[in-house]
């Protein structure tokens, strides 16, 4: 019994710490100590699970949608509810209370929402980086609105202490389920809400604001096999002289620690710039700078433009024919070296 009481006190000081505890009912509640007439013994029942199965207080699930802005479209406190309720949460409630009715899940929502991020990630950062190469796109759409950044935004809108979900074992039909797997549904649940009571517009705005104004490292994410054959190619496809190397500045030759600079160069244009402590390293650091500097080539933020502006706002005709102007569909750019036939790229993402 000491040991229960010991467990109980350090959940509720959890609770404590993140929700009132007002709401909650007292522990152990009644229901749970008889069972067909025969009483159970307390020590059997686990605080964690009994405080995993109450529901969070009205006022905290109302506070989490003026906080992130979305008052106007989480009206209700079931709304809410549901957009933090993984779909793991059912077997629990099912295992302890199998007479209660099966509460509203994130699973639909959630699946929604992932495909509507992807479609927003995908196509800004291919507005944004016409020429990044495929897998290094596919590792920029992942950190932006992957798993793990889905989770972190969930932190930080304060949804951790609202989230009903319960882990699980993985099988090899069935991957297990985490804290941030269940974290990260949150997110993409309140996508799908603000798609499905707003609009597309809007659900952009909210990705945007959200997700895709954070700042990552796309240099970090693009390795090369070979630059030098990788920047031969990218040359003749744009049928520009070939590249030839320059050495530029050296120091040191003759010392333990030489420095050298090297330029590559098609014809009077120089294309990439390297330093290193042999020739050999600074001509690959060269050509690894002439392949990223047409890679990370930016558009303009006021240049952007992306198909799913065409989409009306609110209701109305995604066919409509839209007023000369507003929108103008991006170049098609030539498409990134491969070797052979083999679909193997240069490039490959970290």
């Amino acid at each position: 019994m000491g040991h229960v009481q010991r467990r109980l006190a350090s959940t509720t000081a959890r609770l404590a710490s993140s929700l009132s505890t007002a709401h909650l009912q007292k522990f152990p509640p009644k229901e749970l100590l008889y069972i067909k007439g025969r009483e159970i013994p307390t020590a059997t029942i686990d605080p964690d699970t009994w405080a995993s199965l109450q529901s969070p207080p009205p006022t905290a699930l109302s506070a989490f949608a003026h906080r992130i802005g979305l008052s106007s479209v989480l009206t209700s406190t079931e709304a809410i509810q549901q957009v933090c309720t993984h779909p793991s949460f059912v077997q629990l409630l099912k295992q302890h209370k199998p007479h209660e009715q099966e509460p509203a899940t994130n699973a639909q929502l959630s699946a929604i929402g992932n495909s509507l991020m992807g479609l927003f990630a995908t196509e800004y950062i291919r507005a944004t980086y016409p020429y990044l190469p495929t897998r290094v796109m596919k590792a920029a759409v992942t950190a932006h609105v992957g798993p793990l950044p889905c989770a972190n935004v969930a932190q930080e809108m304060g949804a951790t202490p609202l989230l009903r979900w319960h882990r699980s074992r993985g099988t090899i039909l069935k991957p297990g389920v985490l804290h941030s797997d269940a974290l990260a549904s949150i997110p993409r649940a309140l996508t799908a809400l603000v798609y499905q009571r707003r609009s597309l517009p809007s659900a952009r705005q909210f990705v945007h604001s959200y997700f895709l104004s954070r700042e990552i490292d796309l240099r970090g994410m693009i390795k090369f096999l070979d630059p030098k054959k990788a920047l031969l190619e990218m040359v003749k496809k744009f049928q520009r002289e070939l590249p030839k190397s320059r050495l530029l500045k050296e120091t040191g030759r003759f010392s333990n620690s030489p420095v050298f600079v090297v330029g590559i160069f098609s014809g009077e244009d120089q294309l990439g710039e390297g330093f290193g402590s042999s020739l050999k390293m600074a001509e690959y650091r060269a050509a690894e700078d002439a392949l990223l500097r047409v890679y990370l080539t930016r558009t303009p933020p006021h240049l952007v433009q992306l198909p799913s502006q065409t989409f009306p706002v609110g209701v109305g005709d995604v066919y409509r024919e839209l007023p000369e102007g507003d929108y103008t569909p991006a170049d098609l750019v030539e498409s990134e070296i491969m070797y052979a036939s083999s679909g193997n790229s240069f490039t490959r993402s970290s």
